[in-house]
């Protein structure tokens, strides 16, 4: 086999790799030694700004097969038939933490999917939890502050966090969630995945449904308990990343079934609760679980930087047949998400392999840091224009619909729509064993003894009440355990 030739980054082949250029064996280094300066300065770039969130994590490409015909919702051609599949790729991430952080910590997981069908590229960037901790993206910043460090010591902070949280009870589903054995999955294949968000479905007849989106683990769901995360964290912080490469390179491919929820325009009037609001779920037994199919990965990229790190997945990233919704925190995230990756990045991030459109890319987008001509080469920059041959489809035109209101104001998130605690109540009651609640007091209160400062008291007793609300056994055996007198004033105070 013959070698090849050890070249600049212009093409150029060179010898001398390993000893620097210098005046004399021992003298100074040479500024002409271009093939150093290009290897230094190379390296000390070679790394781009981590994620803000979802910075650590992992990912793989793969296969997604329609399995069952939901036609009748979306006129989406991927939908169009059963047996059409795309290849796809999937990132899976911690929330809070960096890159260098533990996979195993007590933190929500992301879920991004990106699916390359002949109409573009559609991502569904969500979590493994059907909910989130806020419902308007104005307050996104405020929360991922508390996440993250205290800006003084940089330290992480349990006394922020529960702050927070005490401050904004519509965060309490997700807490419960996070504080049971939910928040510390066993690796990434034994984890359910949700689009979270409300979306919606347009049929070739024009005709809009609303719907969630659910990946259900072929694997099966598995959990560390808090001891065995924190245990695990030490003994190996790349388990999730291992865990998912191994299984791929022996060919034990992980599979997720999807799901869609749907529910009518006339059916969200009536809705008990805001169907448009992610800090709450649409119960099965009111709108069930439609399959569609099934997603395998089955190919771990061969450049973990290249197609890991530099991939870029955006709600906004929607084919024709499926759309968004009145989410206020989707509505914030089509803009935030492609901004990050602009920042991150570059604005030719779409250009790079792993987020590239493998079918057609026609439009009148050029040049910046980047910029990969090949596409459009001397085509015309502008339209309309007498040269090209592109022209805009009227088959895609957007949905077309009627708002509720002409009335502009920056609306209470939480008039007439108040109920945080029904459905964490039936979250602790229905969907937990008596395992599952043991856990899930243990590790809430081994958060909250991290609590301290002046405030202490008040934070604690400020996120009992929403406790309380919730379910009265909760709020008494996490304060007992606190070691907090619980008072008339308290239980009163709490309905």
């Amino acid at each position: 086999m013959d070698s090849k030739k050890l070249t600049l980054s212009n093409g150029a082949p060179y010898f001398e790799h390993q000893d620097s250029q210098t005046v004399g064996p021992r003298g100074p280094v040479l500024l002409q030694d271009f093939i150093l300066q290009e290897n230094l300065a190379h390296f000390v770039r070679e790394r781009i700004p981590e994620r803000i969130v979802h910075a650590k994590g992992s990912g793989a490409y793969g296969t997604f097969t329609v399995t069952h015909d939901i036609s009748q919702y979306t006129k989406a051609k991927l939908f169009s038939k059963v047996g059409n599949s795309c290849r796809m790729f999937a990132r899976f991430s911690t929330v809070g933490g960096e890159k260098g952080s533990a996979d195993t910590a007590r933190d929500p997981r992301g879920f991004a999917l990106k699916f390359y069908t002949e109409d573009g590229n559609w991502d569904l960037v969500g979590n493994n939890t059907p909910v989130f901790f806020i419902k308007d993206a104005k307050k996104f910043p405020d929360f991922i502050h508390t996440q993250k460090r205290v800006p003084k010591t940089n330290l992480k902070s349990a006394t922020m966090m529960w702050d927070f949280w005490s401050h904004n009870p519509e965060s309490l589903h997700q807490v419960l969630i996070l504080m049971s054995d939910r928040g510390t999955p066993y690796g990434y294949r034994h984890m359910h995945g949700f689009g979270s968000h409300t979306f919606s479905m347009i049929n070739a007849q024009n005709e809009r449904v609303w719907v969630k989106f659910h990946f259900i683990t072929k694997q099966g769901i598995k959990n560390f308990t808090d001891a065995e995360a924190v245990k695990m964290a030490g003994e190996n912080p790349d388990f999730a990343q291992e865990d998912l490469c191994n299984a791929i390179e022996n060919g034990d491919f992980p599979k997720w079934t999807m799901y869609i929820q749907v529910m009518t325009e006339e059916q969200a009037k009536d809705f008990r609760w805001n169907p448009f609001d992610v800090t709450k779920v649409w119960f099965h037994d009111d709108f069930p679980m439609i399959e569609v199919g099934e997603m395998e990965l089955n190919e771990v990229p061969v450049n973990y930087f290249a197609h890991v790190e530099q991939s870029a997945f955006s709600p906004s990233s929607l084919i024709n047949g499926i759309s968004f919704s009145p989410d206020k925190m989707l509505q914030g995230r089509l803009f935030s998400y492609p901004d990050a990756h602009r920042y991150r990045v570059g604005v030719n991030a779409h250009q790079l392999e792993v987020n590239r459109c493998p079918f057609a890319v026609n439009n009148y987008q050029r040049d910046g840091f980047m910029a990969d001509s090949s596409q459009y080469q001397d085509r015309p920059n502008y339209f309309p224009n007498s040269f090209d041959d592109i022209k805009p489809d009227p088959s895609y035109k957007n949905y077309e619909y009627e708002l509720d209101s002409a009335h502009v104001a920056n609306y209470n998130r939480n008039e007439n729509d108040d109920d945080h605690y029904t459905q964490p109540g039936l979250l602790y009651t229905k969907s937990m064993t008596a395992e599952d609640r043991e856990h899930l007091i243990s590790n809430i209160v081994g958060s909250m003894k991290g609590i301290t400062g002046p405030k202490k008291d008040e934070i604690i007793n400020r996120q009992l009440c929403h406790f309380f609300r919730t379910n009265i056994e909760l709020g008494m055996k996490v304060a007992s355990q606190l070691n907090i007198n619980i008072d008339a004033n308290m239980m009163n105070h709490s309905k």
